[in-house]
């Protein structure tokens, strides 16, 4: 426990940003609150249940059991005891399927984003709440630049996010994690801890080790953060750039091809093409999943192809590009030959 002085400043703190983090929520009236059983989900889940607007609002909980480790199923129980004693509903949801030998990590976490937004759609909530927070943000910007990312994924995770038709809303990436902590404190409330976050053969918790040693190098939380307030208005800047240029560039917009103007596209500096040509394919195809490295390598091969007046085509994500006679059209690739 911090001792009185920090107590006070975290009280002082808390109480600045609260009513302020859920004014996030305010647009939704029915929303559904991501709580695993640690600090930071309980945390949100006290502070919603002292929301100003709580009255008028719908809000469920759910909790996702993984099936991972032996406690899970009694622990996804007990938080659905503490929603009911705040006068949430709760949903208790589980993840059924073979677990996975690699990445384990990553796909729990595909699978509790899909049983989420599952539930949210079910129960007619058009936003699910989760508990990120400022600590989890300079971690994320530190994995991501340990993996070489981009400007976007530099930026960190955004407040508001979407899930095809659900919003993701991160009202809590102001607070730190020992304000979560004391909230919980504060209110006598009991929380859990996920062992796997010690487990040092995931990623995250050897970069978590590491932070004592970052920070003495002037690299720890506070410059990661500003790392990624930083990247994120870069990110605004060149996104709204490739808008303007991509609108200036349209030739064409239908279902089964898009057509634009080589002209318009070679003048634009590399970044901004592959924002552009990024954006041309998600028009065509909403749920494709464009990996940065492929990206940009397609990028490299159609603006050297219009700035040699040259013919290009190439294949990025099912979508066939081809530059020639002064446009560039994208269009769904054919369906692969069975073998």
């Amino acid at each position: 426990m911090p001792d009185a002085e920090a107590q006070t400043a975290i009280d002082e703190s808390i109480e600045r940003l609260r009513e302020e983090a859920l004014d996030l929520l305010a647009p939704y009236p029915s929303v559904l609150l991501a709580v695993s059983g640690g600090p930071d989900s309980v945390a949100l889940m006290l502070l919603c249940a002292r929301w100003s607007l709580r009255s008028s609002r719908d809000i469920a909980v759910a909790t996702v059991d993984h099936r991972l480790r032996k406690a899970s199923r009694e622990e996804a129980e007990e938080v659905g005891r503490w929603a009911r004693d705040l006068g949430y509903a709760h949903h208790l949801l589980t993840w059924e399927e073979a677990k996975p030998s690699t990445r384990l990590q990553e796909r729990a976490r595909q699978a509790r984003y899909a049983l989420l937004a599952a539930c949210a759609r079910r129960i007619g909530a058009s936003a699910i709440v989760l508990a990120h927070h400022a600590d989890d943000q300079a971690e994320t910007i530190l994995f991501r630049l340990t993996r070489g990312s981009g400007i976007a994924g530099l930026a960190g995770m955004a407040r508001v996010a979407r899930a095809e038709d659900i919003a993701l809303l991160r009202p809590l990436l102001d607070f730190r994690k020992e304000e979560l902590e004391a909230i919980c404190a504060r209110a006598q409330q009991a929380f859990f801890r996920d062992p796997s976050n010690e487990d040092d053969s995931f990623a995250r918790a050897r970069l978590r080790k590491l932070a004592p040693v970052l920070a003495a190098q002037g690299f720890g939380q506070e410059a990661l953060l500003r790392l990624g307030a930083r990247a994120a208005r870069a990110d605004a800047a060149l996104t709204h750039c490739a808008a303007e240029t991509l609108q200036r560039a349209w030739r064409k917009d239908e279902a089964s091809c898009v057509e634009l103007d080589a002209a318009t596209l070679c003048e634009a500096p590399p970044e901004i093409l592959q924002r552009a040509l990024a954006s041309a394919i998600l028009r065509l195809a909403p749920a494709a999943v464009l990996r940065l490295e492929r990206l940009e390598r397609a990028t490299a091969r159609i603006g050297d192809a219009l700035a040699a007046r040259k013919s290009v085509k190439t294949t990025l994500a099912d979508v066939s590009i081809e530059a020639s006679d002064g446009r560039v059209r994208l269009r769904p690739a054919p369906p692969r030959r069975s073998s």
